[in-house]
């Protein structure tokens, strides 16, 4: 049976995404991810635009909201936020056993330039989740 793993973020946009698109394309026969927001958008189009320069397809995804899938009664077996520090707060805490993880990463939405320089430091977290990713699978197993 794979664990359930959610991947919390703030508007369900980037980061959340990202970690769930690695985690079903390099451990998908381990683990069934999910990812949902606090305040949940749609999923941005750079997000979509530096995962598929990694050969990932997120362009199908809906942004989700954390609160729906709470009410749902949805069971996990970690629940792993990737909002910064300052954001962490106002997650729910879900039903069941869960281990809930803090991972802090830079919100893509702040950052500011040209579309060149912000997909330059969207790219550094994409990597960044990616190795947190690769990480948390060996720990996991």
């Amino acid at each position: 049976m794979k664990t359930r793993v959610l991947f919390i973020c703030v508007h369900n946009a980037f980061r959340s995404q990202i970690a769930e698109a690695y985690l079903n394309h390099l451990a998908g026969d381990k683990f069934e991810a999910e990812s949902a927001g606090m305040k949940a958008t749609e999923v941005n189009p750079l997000a979509v635009k530096v995962m598929a320069e990694d050969g990932i397809d997120i362009s199908h995804k809906k942004a989700h909201s954390v609160f729906d899938y709470f009410k749902e009664g949805r069971f996990y077996g970690y629940i792993i936020s990737v909002c910064s520090d300052a954001e962490n707060e106002g997650c729910p805490i879900f039903p069941g056993m869960s281990q809930r993880l803090s991972w802090s990463f830079d919100d893509p939405s702040k950052f500011t330039g040209t579309i060149e320089e912000k997909l330059e430091q969207i790219r550094k977290i994409r990597d960044q989740i990616k190795e947190k990713i690769k990480a948390f699978i060996k720990e996991a197993q």
